[in-house]
């Protein structure tokens, strides 16, 4: 199903509809000229157009003093991915957006304390926040999140034209190989699989707690593993996972005593304004999908 008549930008990357489709990256994955002055060395910007990610052994400085659970978070709801009701993800989630500090961060956007650490890897005045949530997985049978790729469910169901997106993943607790860590492809970033099937309505209530539309087949998961390889990330609470919206990502359950909590926050380019939805009758709300395009900077 398509909704054509309800926009006037470009579709790109046409996704859920009858059959699943391989295409090729039309955006670049890098947007800068080479050379450009900027936070990342030019060795950090090809491994990150080559792989699709980037990890830092050390974002954040004092990340174990940052909210780790939900209750931490005041964040409800039930399931593993727990999002915050609309007011703490509008004002706590996004963590003032700019930059991180040692200290609590819970409920207003503020700026507290000590040193800052930046956490955007690009000019801060041309990003926005697109999302932000506190992924948990306590331990003894936490449910792992199934491959998919991020910019296909922004494409579809937000409205996102480009992919002009970067997610970071901030570990809060020790992402360890065997609780349930991020897994990425790499490489998979250059490719985009417009996955078969329509959007179910009000599929953000469940989609992120459980992946239905927007699901690769096995087919062509077993085509990007046996291409890209699956690269799976560990570190100590305060190591972080630059990562491509388009990049095939998943984790596995968490059956460790060990619990393992991230941080996770989307930067869009100010430039990639969401039209009306290309596969879903309407945008998601606010809290999952930012319609406040300012700066963070």
């Amino acid at each position: 199903m398509t909704y054509a008549s309800t926009r006037t930008v470009h579709d790109l990357y046409p996704t859920r509809g009858s059959e699943e489709v391989l295409t090729g990256r039309v955006d670049p994955v890098v947007w800068s000229e080479p050379g450009t002055p900027g936070p990342m060395w030019a060795h950090e910007l090809e491994s990150f157009e080559r792989d699709g990610f980037l990890s830092v052994d050390e974002l954040v400085v004092g990340a174990q003093d940052l909210p780790r659970t939900p209750h931490d978070a005041r964040i409800g709801g039930e399931g593993r991915e727990h999002l915050a009701d609309p007011v703490d993800l509008e004002h706590g989630a996004h963590f003032a957006g700019v930059r991180l500090h040692d200290g609590p961060l819970v409920g207003q956007r503020r700026r507290v304390t000590q040193q800052p650490v930046h956490l955007v890897p690009v000019d801060v005045h041309l990003v926005d926040v697109h999302q932000s949530r506190i992924n948990v997985k306590p331990g003894f049978g936490a449910s792992g999140f199934y491959w998919h790729s991020d910019f296909e469910t922004w494409h579809a169901e937000d409205g996102l034209p480009h992919m002009r997106t970067v997610s970071v993943s901030i570990a809060l607790t020790p992402n360890h190989p065997t609780n349930g860590g991020l897994m990425i492809m790499p490489g998979s970033h250059r490719s985009f699989l417009g996955c078969a099937g329509a959007t179910p309505k009000d599929n953000y209530k469940k989609s992120l707690q459980m992946q239905d539309a927007g699901t690769p087949s096995d087919a062509a998961l077993t085509k990007f593993a046996s291409a890209c390889g699956i690269k799976l990330f560990t570190g100590k609470a305060g190591s972080a996972t630059w990562f491509d919206c388009n990049a095939m990502h998943g984790s596995g359950d968490n059956i460790t005593p060990f619990p393992r909590s991230n941080v996770f926050l989307v930067f869009n380019s100010v430039e990639n304004r969401p039209s009306p939805p290309f596969a879903a009758p309407v945008r998601r709300p606010r809290y999952i999908a930012s319609q406040d395009f300012t700066p963070v900077g």
